[in-house]
């Protein structure tokens, strides 16, 4: 798994915008997309408030603005940061978008022990990695990678809902 200071950087952000979100009652779930130069390009939050919205994971709408806004090859020099390993929905739209590279901080198997059966967030331990190598292409993933950094606000989070 090899990572450097600058995958550091994006995913303690991506943990820092969780942090804040939580406080305000949105579920503790970010993506940064940072292009191949370094910039961030998009940040997205979780969607599934104000409409209860169960596909509005941060990572699906943030792939969804991307590929509307950019060409699978260009997504393919860009790196996704997520506070939170992808589900599969999520992963299946990285994919599909055309993403080269994902960073992620708390594992499925790990949400899945912290938020139980919780009915916003009935987490599906079904790794990335699995989802990303039933494709025709590669997508890098590292992680998790701060887990336990991450995971402290999912714990702090899903004990008060």
């Amino acid at each position: 798994m090899e990572y450097n200071d600058t995958d550091l950087e994006f995913l303690r952000s991506a943990i820092a915008l969780s942090e804040a979100i939580a406080k305000e009652g949105v579920h503790p779930f970010t993506a940064i997309l940072v292009g191949p130069d370094n910039d961030v390009l998009m940040e997205q939050v979780n969607a599934f408030l104000p409409d209860q919205d169960m596909t509005g994971h941060a990572e699906r709408v943030l792939m969804t603005r991307a590929s509307k806004a950019y060409r699978p090859d260009f997504l393919g020099q860009c790196t996704m940061y997520v506070s939170a390993e992808p589900c599969a929905m999520c992963a299946g739209a990285a994919y599909w978008a055309g993403l080269g590279r994902v960073v992620y901080g708390v594992s499925e198997k790990r949400l899945k022990s912290i938020t139980g059966n919780h009915p916003e967030n009935p987490t599906l331990d079904l790794p990335c990695r699995t989802v990303f190598e039933a494709g025709q292409r590669e997508v890098v993933v590292i992680g998790p990678l701060l887990e336990d950094e991450a995971a402290r606000v999912h714990q702090d989070f899903w004990n008060r809902h």
